[in-house]
């Protein structure tokens, strides 16, 4: 499993807003965007203005680190998206939002993205009532997100709903926190994705 070591606050900082690595602690006055908003390291010079290819490699770099993916599978991802009909950006979202780790996060199930990677890599979440160990998993519609009928685990899981509780839910999944599962109604559009990232620099910087 691909995860990204050191200091994630970093990230963050170096992005100029929450990627909301660290789940519940990203909302509370210890974020590293509120204590410190400003990028990481030593300023000894005022910032410049960032090129254009700052801007596009910025924007890339933004998207990578919410969804928790490598350089190599956003690649992927985005010669999927190319593929697909319609517009190439667009796609590359809904492409990011459908995956496991994304969907376990959004139903509560698990306390950050991290924390939803690892409990798929254990063999903790069903989809279809079947032991699902890939976090890049694309879910479809129709597809039950449920979490391993274990105690232990199932402690786990009922900590994070209700640390997630109040957490909006989109339309798209259909959340049953009571019972630590989930349905997947619809594929996400564009308007479901809650992050801001302007897709359309991405692809610029992809397509050369």
């Amino acid at each position: 499993m691909a995860r990204i070591h050191g200091n994630v606050c970093k990230l963050c900082r170096r992005e100029g807003g929450k990627l909301f690595l660290k789940g519940q602690r990203c909302f509370s006055e210890k974020c590293a965007v509120h204590r410190r908003p400003y990028p990481p390291g030593m300023h000894t010079r005022p910032p410049r203005k960032r090129s254009e290819f700052g801007l596009q490699l910025r924007e890339k770099q933004k998207a990578k680190r919410l969804y928790g993916v490598m350089e190599k599978q956003f690649r992927n991802l985005f010669a999927k998206a190319k593929r697909q009909r319609g517009n190439t950006g667009e796609n590359l979202l809904v492409l990011l939002e459908r995956r496991l780790d994304n969907v376990v996060l959004l139903l509560g199930l698990a306390q950050s993205r991290f924390h939803a990677r690892q409990l798929i890599a254990h063999g903790n979440v069903r989809v279809n009532r079947k032991k699902m160990t890939v976090p890049s998993y694309l879910v479809k519609p129709g597809d039950e997100i449920s979490i391993k009928e274990k105690e232990s685990i199932q402690k786990i899981a009922k900590d994070a709903v209700e640390l997630n509780k109040g957490q909006a839910i989109p339309d798209w999944v259909e959340a049953d926190p009571s019972n630590l599962r989930g349905k997947v109604l619809s594929y996400p559009k564009r308007e479901d994705v809650p992050h801001p990232i302007q897709e359309q620099l991405i692809v610029e910087l992809c397509s050369k």
